[in-house]
């Protein structure tokens, strides 16, 4: 009987799994809205007492959009104050909707990656992965492995599909 070699786990492809980049943490709202007088206006005075009383707790380990849901004019600095009251128990703290916290995340977690590794290297930026990752990471990473790589692919070893190919000089 014919031994069954699988010529995948033996190439020198390796994979690059955005999936694997993210934390698993939850990804939570802190909306302003509902700490505004009659949903428009923020008074200083009566917002500094609400974000002194608040329960922080419950943002423990998480990555926290802020945001205001309401049409109104918000002041940086009451974004800046939720910000700083959130640094001690969330995971990391945007501005916005959760789908930016989460690309803002994806940037600069590979803009900090030491992408040597994948020098002169046959990449296959893994595909399928959970709906965390965001288009724009997998846009990143392709350029990113174009500065070090020799051939880019994306799908999984077995089944992918080429993207690009260090030119011969």
């Amino acid at each position: 009987m014919e031994t069954i070699v699988n010529k995948v786990a033996e190439s020198d492809i390796e994979v690059f799994d955005l999936d694997a980049l993210w934390d698993g943490n939850s990804v939570v709202t802190f909306d302003i809205a509902p700490f505004l007088l009659e949903g428009i206006i923020l008074r200083e005075k009566d917002f500094r007492t609400s974000m002194k009383e608040l329960d922080w707790s419950e943002y423990e380990r998480k990555h926290v959009a802020i945001t205001c849901s309401e049409d109104a004019i918000i002041p940086t600095w009451a974004y800046m104050l939720v910000a700083s009251k959130l640094e001690h128990s969330a995971q990391s703290v945007g501005f916005g909707e959760p789908s930016e916290l989460v690309r803002d995340f994806y940037v600069r977690t590979l803009n900090m990656l030491d992408w040597s590794e994948y020098e002169n290297k046959i990449v296959v930026i893994k595909g399928c992965s959970s709906k965390t990752v965001p288009m724009n990471a997998y846009l990143m990473a392709t350029q990113k492995l174009q500065s070090v790589a020799r051939k880019i692919m994306y799908g999984e070893p077995c089944s992918s599909v080429p993207l690009w190919r260090k030119p011969k000089n």
